[in-house]
Formats: structure tokens, sequence, C-alpha cells
């Protein structure tokens, strides 16, 4: 399992076809939620992914805000129970901070997994609200 870090613009067509079509099964498939994944933001992003066999099997993004804040969003794993979650998160966390250096880092937290970023330092930061019908929590990590 090979792990990429690619600003938009340095992923290859089947890279962006894979991590598109893992983002759309765990999302929109898995997560049952009707809503446009394609954003726009995926132009200014950092994207984060473990490969096997040429199929996105972990991936996170990660993109600089007007607040000054990076946001980390669209964190995922396909292949689960594997530790492959924690994995990721750790080394988006170093790929964010070698590559956009940031203050703080700001990910809207789907509130089942709020426990999964607390392990790695974040705290939230907000109220519940609901993003696509899913409750959520605003949650940050302060880096400097």
């Amino acid at each position: 399992m090979e792990m990429k870090s690619k600003f938009f613009q340095e992923l290859s067509t089947r890279e962006l076809y894979e991590l598109l079509k893992a983002r759309a099964q765990i999302f929109i498939v898995e997560q049952d939620c009707a809503y446009l994944d394609l954003d726009d933001k995926d132009y200014k992003s950092l994207h984060v992914f473990y490969e096997d066999t040429g199929k996105v099997t972990a991936y996170l993004r990660a993109f600089p805000r007007e607040d000054g804040r990076v946001q980390m969003g669209r964190v995922l794993t396909v292949k689960h129970g594997m530790g492959l979650g924690g994995k990721l998160l750790r080394e988006g966390i170093e790929q964010v901070k070698e590559k956009l250096h940031p203050a703080v880092i700001y990910i809207e937290a789907q509130c089942y997994a709020i426990g999964y970023y607390e392990r790695e330092g974040f705290r939230v930061c907000s109220e519940e609200f609901l993003e696509d019908g899913i409750p959520h929590r605003g949650m940050e990590l302060i880096i400097a």
C-alpha cells in the first residue's frame, strides 16, 4: 500500500477517478446521502490517499480557508478494521503541516467520529449542526 500526497494539478486522471469513486462509494452510497460531492474545492486542495493495486483505500483532502485556517475533509477508508483510518489521519496531518503550513486545522466531523479525531489532538469548537441531514461538530487542531 502506497501513500500519496498531491495537489489537484499533480493528480493523474486515473488517480482523480479512483479518489472520486471512493468518495461516492462511502459518502453517497454507503451513507445513503445524496449531495453534490464536486464542490470546486478540489482544485485548491491537497489530496492525501493510500492506494493498493491502483485503488484508493483511504483518502482525505485539505484546503486553505478565507479565515486563515486549513480545512480537512472527505476523510474516508474503503477497507475498514485495519487501522488505516488512524494512519491516514496522522499522515494527513503531517502532510498538511508540511505543505500548507497552517496554524489551525479545522474539520467538520460527523458526531459519531469525534473520538477518532480527538485521539489525534482535535478538540470540539462548535455546537452540533446538520450537514446533509447528518449531525456534525466543528473541531480544531492547533498547530502553532
